[in-house]
């Protein structure tokens, strides 16, 4: 039976390190104490879980969310199609939503989220059209307040080409703690970027913003660099599709310029080999950002699941496991690196600080049912439980029944020749 949520736990035992190693872990409120051999832990009072046939992993961290979007796919009913033809379509809903909705479909989101081992999420949200353009900031403002100690949750700008720079200014005051942006979108791409750092810089927060989620076209994050180079505020860029679709010799540099600039970049594999390609029939590209040349770089590299049953993205499971499976097969990343890039690598570039089993760390924790750490990737099962703090703020037991054939059966079709 699961207990009452959230709880205070003590200890893990008979967990399954991401190496293998069967350890026990102690606890000490939200910091990970020890890190003993399994058993070390067996008969000590307090409260503990038993995760015998678990893998212990870094909770998960979705460092690029759009919680206002999430779960309209089937009320749009959009056409499938590119990022021109979701946008279209989802400024046409946004009209008629209201900041109710938006709190809805927000909480509703964050709590499967929360479920499948995610316990930091940074959204971008929009300023919605129509007479109320803070809408959504108040809408996951309210819901932050009500997931605070389950998890955390930052707050980005996404403003329109046209939307002032004292309605931006507001946003901050209700709470967003990072401009975003899409300039790459708007008419002289170069100019937005200099217009939203500006801001940025004038506010006093970090910038996080779209860049370049095209095959082809304009480049912003080279000025980003250049920007960013002197800044000692926060600065990350998600989806970053063009350095995808370069040359090696121009990747390089750009790369390079990233690398000085400190820049995290956020690639984002299920929206993006959604989007990305509608207009190459043959040899579709896949759509993703260049990672492993930013990773062997040296560039702090995360990942994350975008879009959430939307117009920009139909499916999705809010699952970190989902996005670790697309970066091994999509973008030829080794497992290992995978689970870095949605846990560890992805609260790196989200400013949080270290989770996960090691001692010392924040208890932020995921234990899946697995043998291996590339088994939990390959099977995702629902068998979980999640940390945040060293508390339990979720628990999902799965129980099963197949008709299999028995064991003695199928040896005896064997042996005769039958099967």
């Amino acid at each position: 039976m699961i207990p009452a949520l959230p709880l205070r736990i003590d200890a893990l035992r008979g967990a399954r390190l991401a190496d293998g190693t069967p350890v026990d872990v102690r606890l000490d409120g939200p910091v990970v104490a020890a890190i003993e051999p399994a058993g070390a832990l067996d008969g000590e009072p307090g409260e503990a879980l038993d995760l015998d046939g678990f893998v212990l992993l870094t909770a998960g961290a979705e460092p690029h969310a759009h919680l206002d979007k999430a779960l309209t796919f089937d009320v749009i009913a959009p056409p499938l199609g590119d990022l021109p033809s979701a946008i279209a379509a989802f400024h046409t809903y946004a009209i008629t939503s209201d900041e109710h909705d938006i709190a809805d479909r927000a909480r509703r989101t964050l709590g499967r989220m929360l479920a499948n081992g995610i316990t930091a999420v940074r959204s971008h949200v929009n300023f919605s059209p129509g007479p109320d353009p803070l809408a959504g900031f108040r809408a996951l403002q309210r819901v932050r307040a009500e997931f605070a100690g389950l998890l955390d949750l930052q707050l980005v700008t996404l403003p329109a080409d046209d939307t002032v720079d004292e309605v931006h200014e507001e946003a901050f005051a209700l709470g967003a703690d990072l401009v975003g942006g899409a300039p790459h979108l708007w008419p002289d791409p170069i100019a937005a970027t200099d217009r939203l750092l500006d801001l940025a810089e004038r506010v006093g927060v970090g910038a996080d913003l779209h860049a370049d989620e095209s095959l082809d076209g304009p480049i912003t994050l080279g000025r980003f660099a250049e920007r960013a180079r002197s800044w000692s505020l926060p600065r990350s860029a998600g989806h970053c599709v063009r350095l995808g679709m370069l040359r090696e010799d121009e990747l390089a540099v750009l790369v390079e310029a990233i690398r000085d600039a400190d820049i995290g970049i956020i690639g984002l594999p299920i929206t993006n080999l959604y989007l990305q390609g509608w207009d190459s029939p043959v040899a579709t590209p896949r759509g993703i950002t260049a990672l492993r040349a930013l990773i062997d770089a040296g560039v702090r590299v995360a990942a994350g699941a975008d879009n959430v049953r939307d117009p920009f993205n139909p499916l999705g499971r809010c699952d970190p496991l989902e996005t670790a499976m697309l970066l091994v097969t999509a973008a030829h990343l080794t497992p290992a690196e995978a689970l870095h890039l949605v846990g560890d690598g992805a609260r790196d570039v989200l400013g949080l600080p270290p989770a996960g089993p090691r001692v010392g760390a924040v208890a932020d924790l995921l234990a899946v049912r697995a043998d291996s750490a590339t088994e939990a990737i390959a099977f995702a099962s629902a068998d979980r439980y999640v940390l945040h703090a060293g508390r339990l703020v979720a628990a999902s037991v799965l129980e099963q029944r197949v008709a299999v054939p028995a064991r003695e059966a199928v040896l005896t079709a064997t042996e005769t020749g039958a099967a």
